[in-house]
């Protein structure tokens, strides 16, 4: 599709839903639109894609009464620790010369942040963002210095390649095509927010990145307001899918913003979408936002169909199928 034809579609999708106008929000119709005050339930734990048993771990601790670091840490645990996924962590897909590099983020409901990425060695990168958040006065370490200080931290090497991954690596060497494939690998993050029943917000995010990458290529998971976003007296928001497109909008604080201007947690990551669409395109290519705001409610939306996340605010989690740009 051109950009002609691309922004085209843009502006009719936007024509037919409501427009911003000097923090405003106006339906197409012209009449004020406000963003619900209705109070949800709470605490709840949303995290992208299909991981039961992660968002089910997270949302038992905070249930329970735990901390909500703790709550989103050992949940990204889950698949981190999993060989079998092949995004996160352990088992995750090396970058084209063989080495698995991860990166992962968190943010807590004061602002606090902490990051590492291009990190080799080390199973839960998570665990080691949250080091850097509580331990250091930096927000990102990086490559040599991250493990160095996870080192330091008592965290213990380990070789992450699988020989499921490099099987697969020696496979792609065969044609050596960078091509991503929509949804194939779930997209490379399990990105994970909540809010406790105090209606506190924070979240953590983890990958290793996309299959087969460039040696050296860091994303948006990590990146503070790109791959995730919390802000405390509004909502919260991480991202998934191909990174360079969240970036180059710093999507997740795009969602934030859009909510403070009023928008719902839906349409706000529906804005985000949209945005990627007019100015990238975006149609042989994922992206998918979920956020929460600060009463509790919740939404997502993505470029392409197929995007999935799990909400848990009750007795089990509920899997939805997000709605998306292209159809």
């Amino acid at each position: 599709m051109s950009r002609t034809n691309n922004r085209r579609r843009f502006i009719k999708k936007l024509s037919a839903s409501s427009m911003i106008f000097g923090g405003a929000l106006f339906s197409s119709c012209g009449s004020l639109k406000k963003a619900t005050n209705k109070e949800y339930k709470k605490p709840l734990v949303i995290s992208t894609w299909n991981n039961h048993e992660a968002n089910q771990m997270a949302w038992d601790i905070l249930n329970s009464g735990g901390a909500i670091l703790d709550a989103i840490e050992k949940g990204i645990h889950i698949p981190e620790n999993n060989p079998n996924d092949t995004s996160v962590g352990y088992g995750g897909r090396p970058d084209r010369d063989g080495f698995v590099t991860l990166d992962a983020c968190m943010m807590d409901h004061l602002g606090n942040a902490g990051s590492v990425t291009f990190m080799s060695g080390f199973k839960n990168p998570i665990s080691v963002a949250r080091k850097v958040m509580e331990e250091t006065p930096h927000v990102i370490l990086s490559g040599i210095g991250a493990e160095e200080f996870a080192i330091n931290q008592g965290f213990k090497r380990e070789n992450l390649l699988t020989s499921d991954s490099e099987k697969a690596l020696e496979e792609w060497k065969v044609k050596s095509k960078y091509a991503p494939v929509i949804n194939s690998e779930r997209h490379d993050t399990i990105g994970m927010i909540a809010i406790d029943r105090q209606g506190n917000l924070s979240g953590g995010c983890s990958t290793s990145g996309l299959a087969y990458k460039m040696r050296g290529r860091v994303g948006d998971s990590p990146i503070i307001g790109a791959g995730l976003f919390v802000d405390n007296d509004i909502g919260a928001a991480t991202a998934t899918g191909l990174g360079e497109l969240v970036l180059k909008t710093l999507g997740t604080f795009l969602v934030v913003e859009f909510m403070r201007s009023g928008l719902t947690p839906q349409e706000a990551c529906k804005r985000a979408v949209l945005r990627i669409a007019d100015k990238y395109g975006g149609k042989d290519n994922q992206v998918g936002f979920i956020a929460i705001a600060k009463n509790g409610d919740y939404g997502g939306y993505s470029l392409q169909k197929g995007f999935q996340y799990i909400v848990h605010n009750s007795d089990k989690g509920v899997l939805f199928n997000s709605a998306s740009f292209y159809s």
